[in-house]
């Protein structure tokens, strides 16, 4: 996802319609590479939050608050001393570029009207913000760059402001057609490549737009376009920098094919994604924080969840690893017959064999064919024998240990695959402690009795669906919740489905004893896919079946069932068609 040049124009319109000629009110740092500004207005109180960290950049307008330190970073004291009760006079884009400039005026010591710049600049790991005086020279940033960090510019007080140049890329708003024609269409690129290569803050998702727009495949090269396809293209390109240009704005977010998961955002309508979920929104900071949202909270789950994910695939790998040793070791123990062979072969003819012999050529009874069997020249015929006797006796040995050992071992894999599912599906602390007690349940990791305490009160729940027509759906998000589900809160005349030979979740619908139509199994069949180690397939097989005819075997691992008579079906997994119950 591409936070753009386009983005920035659409927000840069929206700021001006909520913001210009607005009085700031407070400036806050909550973070070290975070502001937070509030405006007043007549219609209200805006916070506009900015923030420049290099894995998260991002401007928009917060509907929430964020608590400040006690003690206000540098940067923060300046911005307050100069324009702590200015007035924005203007916000601007320069060129196309992720770059947003405010004009603030202030009184200064004299009382004179006075007036400085404040850069925000969203370019990813080199994003900033900066504040000048009104000759553009820096007073200070909110992330200084010396020329040890950059040879290309300095950031620092006293030092001039300006934007480096992009070599070779066009402000899209001004490029002219002769330019279009001879320099972005005799690139050797792919059409949306070629438009993202060309003009600044175009965004692969712009270019991609543009180029489904004007009806050419997305790997048409530039190269290969016809007159007319170069023509059909450049009228595209026009009018939609004009839409930009005039405020058409239709801020949306697109979902992954699997479900939930923002797949891109825009602030126009991305046409290319037509069979893909959408979602839209009154403004371009409605969308921005929504995304962001989303974003935090699975990056926070994803962090509160690291250790775990660590044990458990570092369990994974060890099993892994075993069952493939156990099972070359399964493959050796076949030549254990011929050793018995060979030893019985031996008790009955190494009468003639002659001493010191390597080997000797005898009537195999079993097969009535000569077999040859190698012999050690230092023993006789009857150590020889003993000897593969011998060995026959380990391997059979070692066969029936394997055999209840590659079980043991393929069940612990089931079973860890099964808590890895867990983990991406866990959307709380109370799901995560819930998995940690089953680690610690089934000796994978230590248990700490103070901490198991602590986190034993926080108890994760099922996910809760229900269908437009009534019908509630319920998932579990982990082995315990699985069990739980399928064996104390669903009924035998309820229908239980989950993905085919593969860990993921039970879905347990709710029949009241009525029947279920077509689409309601369609529906949890796609939920059990979604909620599976195969959601992002195109294609999945799932089990269905009514949960009186689900069996769990005795001293099961959580989560294991059988069964033996079911239907099934293939779906794209994906959440469709349901409204979550909180």
């Amino acid at each position: 996802m591409a936070f753009d040049g386009s983005t920035i124009h659409g927000l840069v319109h929206e700021l001006n319609q909520t913001l210009l000629n607005r009085k700031i009110s407070k400036i806050a740092q909550p973070e070290k590479e975070e502001l937070m500004i509030t405006v007043k207005g007549e219609k209200g109180t805006y916070r506009l939050l900015i923030s420049a960290n290099a894995s998260l950049p991002l401007i928009y307008l917060s509907s929430e608050n964020k608590p400040s330190p006690i003690t206000a970073p540098n940067f923060c004291m300046v911005l307050r001393k100069y324009i702590g009760n200015g007035k924005i006079t203007e916000i601007s884009q320069i060129a196309m570029e992720r770059v947003i400039r405010f004009r603030i005026e202030h009184l200064d010591e004299l009382g004179d009207w006075a007036e400085k710049f404040l850069y925000v600049e969203i370019m990813g790991k080199h994003s900033n913000i900066i504040f000048c005086d009104s000759e553009n020279r820096i007073i200070d940033a909110i992330k200084h760059v010396g020329y040890q960090m950059s040879s290309v510019r300095e950031v620092l007080p006293g030092r001039e402001y300006f934007i480096p140049m992009q070599e070779g890329k066009h402000d899209p708003f001004t490029v002219t057609k002769e330019v279009f024609f001879e320099e972005v269409c005799k690139k050797a690129l792919s059409v949306p490549k070629a438009l993202s290569d060309s003009f600044m803050g175009f965004g692969f998702a712009l270019a991609e737009e543009i180029s489904y727009r004007s009806h050419l495949e997305h790997d048409d090269s530039m190269l290969a376009l016809s007159t007319e396809e170069k023509e059909r293209l450049y009228g595209t390109f026009c009018s939609f920098m004009q839409d930009l240009q005039e405020g058409h704005f239709a801020p949306e977010m697109v979902y992954e094919a699997s479900g939930e998961r923002p797949k891109e955002f825009a602030v126009f309508e991305l046409q290319h994604f037509a069979d893909l979920r959408k979602e839209s929104y009154d403004s371009v900071s409605a969308l921005l924080e929504d995304y962001y949202a989303r974003r935090n909270k699975t990056n926070n789950m994803h962090q509160k969840s690291q250790d775990l994910r660590k044990i458990v695939a570092t369990l994974l790998d060890r099993n892994q690893k075993k069952y493939q040793l156990q099972s070359k070791q399964m493959q050796d123990t076949e030549k254990m017959e011929k050793y018995r062979i060979y030893g019985e072969l031996l008790h009955t003819y190494g009468y003639s064999a002659t001493p010191g012999a390597k080997e000797i050529t005898v009537d195999n009874y079993y097969t009535n064919e000569p077999l040859t069997i190698p012999l050690d020249p230092q023993k006789d015929a009857m150590e020889n024998a003993a000897a593969y006797f011998e060995r026959y006796n380990k391997l059979k040995r070692t066969k029936e240990n394997l055999t209840d050992l590659l079980v043991e071992t393929k069940s612990a894999i089931e079973h860890l695959s099964s808590i890895a599912t867990s983990l991406t599906i866990a959307e709380s602390e109370g799901d995560l402690a819930m998995i940690r007690q089953e680690l610690s349940d089934y000796g994978y990791i230590k248990k700490h009795h103070s901490r198991d305490k602590k986190k034993g009160s926080a108890k994760g729940v099922p996910l809760h669906y229900v269908t437009s027509d009534g019908f509630h759906i319920y998932v579990g998000k982990n082995n315990y919740q699985n069990d739980e589900l399928t064996f104390k809160f669903a009924t035998g005349n309820d229908w239980w489905f989950h993905a085919k030979k593969m860990p993921g979740s039970h879905v347990i619908v709710k029949a009241d004893n009525k029947e279920l139509p077509d689409h309601i199994f369609e529906i949890a069949a796609a939920l059990a896919g979604y909620y599976s180690s195969g959601r992002d397939s195109d294609k999945l097989e799932i089990d269905y079946l009514q949960k009186k005819n689900v069996k769990k075997p005795a001293g099961a691992v959580p989560g294991y069932v059988i069964y033996y008579t079911n239907y099934s079906m293939s779906v794209k997994p994906e959440l469709r068609d349901v409204t979550p119950v909180k």
